[in-house]
């Protein structure tokens, strides 16, 4: 088994470094502090592909690898978590319009979501369906050559600043048969949003409800057939929880590097905190679980990529690890500055709080160790 990154991998690390240092790195802090989502830095990423990482190329993208994108938000999420994590959002819906879209209608929104010109958020959790997906029940009836949608979602990243919504919605029985998946433009007559929830961190995009009433959009705008919905959903987490344990791993580097940087400036009774035995060890522990999170991270991408048969446990197993990880690697980064962590001049702070949530959304981590455990009980199933 090869561990080594090949040169085209290499190429795209660099790429993403170069824009994370550039564009990313030195506004994130003004970002978090001002609550500024940054579209025209995030349409900047879209002309390097960055917004269509695995969306297939015959619709615009790049059609790399989820182990390619894992390695690009890595590095993108050295420089500013909370926009790192959006563009991960924007990428599952355009790959999801993409993949599973009538190819007129594909075509129709793949053409401005892959550059940016356009932004899409994903639109699954509602007030009374959080871990409980299938149980969701904004409503999608058929009116002739329409669909009318009823209900609401809530903790929508990006919603009130984004064009495109994909939405899961209840087209038919109870379970998770029912639910379908549709794209809905997000100035659709009826369409309202809550106001912008006030964070521990992710400050930079917004999180809103968004509320359908008698909303009315193509039947040709369904993805998929009827009832697939939830199918599409689950793909799309699959991939999700990769994005957001690379994130994870991404800013936890950050961090590491920070602490780091630190202990070889800052003095304490005469000696720089390098020399500090008890400091040396807890870096070195810190960067044995991040480097082991790192490549657990890469191994469900290639679960993934191949299709595995366990890929969904896998990935469910890299998601857990990776984001427990890289909020304790902050969270000791911040301990190793001491007082000044805990102060917004040093971004470990913000790192600390970008990180928590991680450990919750794209199914909690609750929720992946309850996959992890009914894949383990079952017969015949080995994750090696």
């Amino acid at each position: 088994m090869d561990f080594e990154l090949n040169e085209e991998q290499l190429a795209f690390a660099e790429a993403a470094k170069q824009f994370s240092d550039q564009m990313l790195a030195p506004n994130a802090s003004e970002w978090d502090q001002q609550a500024h989502f940054p579209k025209d830095v995030i349409q900047q990423a879209g002309e390097l592909g960055f917004l269509s990482i695995y969306t297939p190329v015959e619709h615009g993208g790049l059609g790399l690898s989820r182990l390619d994108a894992a390695i690009i938000f890595e590095q993108l999420a050295m420089g500013c978590t909370a926009t790192t994590a959006f563009m991960t959002i924007h990428n599952m819906a355009t790959w999801m319009i993409a993949s599973f879209a009538q190819p007129e209608i594909a075509e129709q929104f793949s053409s401005q979501l892959v550059t940016g010109e356009k932004l899409a958020s994903y639109c699954l959790t509602e007030p009374n369906a959080g871990s409980d997906a299938a149980s969701l029940t904004t409503s999608a009836v058929r009116d002739d050559e329409e669909y009318v949608l009823n209900g609401s979602k809530v903790f929508i990243s990006g919603a009130g600043d984004t064009d495109v919504l994909v939405v899961m919605a209840r087209s038919g029985g109870e379970g998770a048969a029912g639910i379908s998946a549709f794209i809905v433009p997000a100035d659709s007559e009826g369409i309202s949003y809550g106001k912008k929830e006030a964070k521990m961190g992710w400050n930079c995009q917004a999180t809103r409800m968004i509320t359908f009433e008698n909303v009315r959009i193509p039947a040709s705008y369904l993805l998929g057939e009827e009832g697939e919905g939830f199918k599409f959903a689950m793909l799309g987490l699959d991939g999700g929880r990769i994005n957001i344990a690379t994130c994870s791993v991404g800013t936890a580097q950050q961090a590491l590097n920070e602490a780091k940087r630190y202990m070889t400036e800052r003095k304490q009774f005469g000696r720089h905190l390098a020399q500090f035995q008890a400091l040396q060890f807890k870096l070195a522990d810190m960067s044995t679980e991040l480097v082991a999170a790192r490549q657990m991270v890469r191994l469900a991408a290639a679960k993934l990529d191949s299709k595995h048969s366990e890929k969904s446990a896998y990935c469910a197993m890299a998601k857990c690890f990776a984001t427990d990880v890289g909020f304790k690697v902050c969270d000791q980064a911040l301990q190793i500055h001491g007082g000044y962590g805990y102060i917004k001049e040093y971004p470990v702070e913000r790192h600390f709080r970008d990180v928590r949530v991680h450990q919750i959304l794209e199914g909690t981590n609750e929720i992946m160790r309850l996959i992890i455990a009914r894949r383990l009980l079952t017969e015949g199933v080995e994750l090696l």
